[in-house]
């Protein structure tokens, strides 16, 4: 089974029933989404009934592989968790690196689809020939680390690699994650998905080698990509990795800081990339079957075990809390990552809470009391308030678990008005106002507000458009970025390849050709990006989605920015409308938004069936 990348059938285990089969995957399917991405979230709307509860044992969790992993190309071990958000109620998904992907796509499958909910704490092991659901009492409700749960997990089943939910997960902290060898699938809590199937665990192993249609051409294509991902296009990574952004930002003003109150922190320098290299112990890697090595450790303190820091851990943990202090950042950051929830949503949240205090938002009572002393710049309080959130532990952390969406509904007044998310998620280390092609590629995000969905802020960075207006133009970029996000999360390959490619589509087809023996072409990939966008707008569409979700913060149209490079910018809402309208006309969507019935039906045998 299988001739080139693919081995045609997913897995689908039903927790509750204790079952496992294998069903096929046609050609057709394969083609029109390739894999990654695009096959999680076919797979998810397939084996879901609309409006369905994100945390009940109707909802499916399915691992993507895409046709390129198992291969020796560069940066392609990777594999994407896709369900319902219990963050958003929209489609989330959560790319991943590591032998985990390596190991499930080897199980001879081309993704895992699970549903139901186990009778009880379980882990579930998966190999060749289909899956056993085991009881693991020993790890559930222990509050163990992550890292300790999956030592304790690689002793017991040393033949597998595992994805593991931490503590929050088990409470159902709606921006929970899933981590597997130190990488995290953080976004939009699907570890809390997990969680609620009551699932500590999902361990892989096979030994099938991925079909290669032409190995010679595979290999040739390899030793290139590898060659050019050492280049000058990926040296920002090697050097400092993504960290570097944060002294850039400052300067440019498009740094959120004290909740998007502000786009530059004067501070910054005391945690900014360039200081962390030259004033701490420091070391390097990279995910497995990697070349670029983007992975950069700093020691919090010597002799302790260095912690792994990316520039959304820093500017989210940092200056959007008003925190200058370089080892609570790096305090915080490993800690969300042993507690397992989302570095973004989890410093966005907290930021929140903390102009809700400064402001005496919170009511009377237990609330009140435990946000007496948290304030910007609060670093004790910052760290306690994570053990909290992760633990729903006193009522400001079981509070603030259900991100800042829900706790500005329940707190009203003011507070939805500032709470820093779209469509639920928390906004990622991209001031809007600062960057308006991003503001727009963030309003209509089917994940929600997102920097790894829509790269619009290339944009903005590169001068091509006026980083101060959202317009008919910034409509074209938006919608181009999101496809090439769309393919290279389908393959799956790391974005930091982006630049080392002159001719993404067609060397991805090229790729493809190679590996599958199918005969793609850069003209069908493009469309395929596409497709796989309004694939996740009919999910939402189906789910409940309406026009007034794909907006954002009242903040960003109402204040301007205080100062540095970016003075005086605000968003104006007249002018964000027009650019909307002109992204649904470019991407073939009505005027609110919707995807037309024609194109809808188009899809329907695509999607199983479905019919509006």
């Amino acid at each position: 089974m299988g001739r080139g990348g693919f081995f045609e059938r997913y897995l689908r285990v039903d927790l509750g029933r204790r079952t496992a089969e294998h069903v096929p995957l046609d050609e057709a399917t394969r083609r029109a989404v390739v894999g990654g991405v695009g096959l999680g979230a076919l797979l998810l709307t397939r084996e879901t009934k609309p409006r369905f509860d994100p945390l009940g044992p109707e909802a499916a969790l399915v691992l993507a592989f895409g046709p390129l992993v198992g291969t020796p190309l560069t940066t392609s071990a990777k594999l994407a968790f896709v369900a319902k958000s219990p963050l958003t109620g929209r489609i989330s998904d959560g790319l991943s690196s590591s032998s985990f992907a390596i190991a499930g796509k080897r199980a001879g499958v081309d993704a895992i689809v699970i549903v139901g909910e186990a009778a009880e704490p379980s882990i579930v092991l998966i190999d060749e020939e289909g899956a056993e659901v085991v009881p693991c009492p020993d790890l559930w409700g222990r509050d163990f680390q992550i890292s300790e749960a999956s030592e304790r997990l690689g002793k017991e089943y040393p033949e597998h690699r595992f994805a593991v939910i931490g503590v929050a997960g088990e409470r159902l902290v709606r921006y929970a994650g899933i981590a597997n060898e130190g990488r995290h699938a953080g976004r939009g809590g699907l570890g809390a998905v997990l969680g609620a199937k009551r699932v500590k665990a999902i361990g892989v192993r096979g030994s099938r080698a991925v079909p290669l249609a032409d190995a010679e051409a595979t290999l040739r294509i390899a030793k290139d990509l590898a060659r050019r991902s050492l280049g000058p296009a990926t040296e920002k990574y090697r050097s400092l990795g993504t960290v570097a952004n944060l002294s850039t930002f400052n300067r440019l003003a498009a740094l959120p800081t004290r909740n998007f109150q502000a786009s530059t922190f004067e501070e910054a320098r005391r945690i900014e990339g360039e200081v962390l290299h030259e004033t701490r112990e420091r070391g390097r890697g990279s995910c497995k079957n990697c070349t670029i090595g983007c992975e950069h450790f700093y020691e919090v303190r010597p002799g302790q075990r260095p912690v792994k820091m990316e520039y959304e851990n820093l500017f989210a943990l940092g200056p959007l809390c008003g925190i200058g202090d370089p080892e609570v950042v790096l305090r915080a950051s490993s800690a969300c990552d042993e507690l397992g929830i989302d570095t973004i949503s989890s410093g966005g949240t907290i930021a929140f809470a903390m102009e809700c205090a400064e402001r005496g938002l919170f009511p009377a009572g237990p609330l009140a009391e435990e946000a007496r002393d948290l304030r910007f710049g609060a670093c004790e309080r910052m760290l306690a308030l994570l053990g909290d959130i992760a633990r729903r532990r006193t009522a400001l952390g079981d509070l603030l678990a259900e991100g800042s969406r829900r706790a500005a509904e329940m707190l009203g007044g003011d507070a939805p008005s500032f709470a820093p998310h779209v469509k639920g998620m928390e906004i990622p280390g991209y001031e809007p106002r600062a960057l308006q092609t991003m503001a727009l590629g963030f309003a209509v995000g089917t994940r929600g507000a997102d920097h790894n969905r829509s790269g619009a802020y290339e944009a903005d960075f590169s001068g091509k458009v006026n980083r101060f207006e959202a317009s008919e133009e910034s409509a074209a970029h938006a919608v181009a970025a999101e496809d090439r996000a769309a393919v290279m999360d389908a393959l799956i390959l790391c974005k930091f390849l982006r630049r080392a490619m002159e001719n993404f589509f067609g060397e991805a087809a090229e790729m493809l050709r190679a590996v599958t023996g199918l005969p793609f072409e850069a003209e069908e990939l493009e469309r395929a990006g596409g497709r796989i966008t309004l694939v996740r707008r009919l999910f939402n569409e189906r789910e409940g989605w309406t026009p007034a979700e794909d907006t954002l913060p009242a903040r960003f149209f109402e204040e301007k920015l205080p100062g540095g490079a970016a003075k005086g910018a605000g968003i104006d809402r007249e002018g964000f409308a027009r650019s909307i309208k002109a992204y649904h006309a470019r991407r073939g969507l009505d005027e609110q938004g919707y995807v037309p019935a024609d194109i809808a039906q188009e899809m329907a045998s695509l999607l199983g069936g479905r019919k509006r």
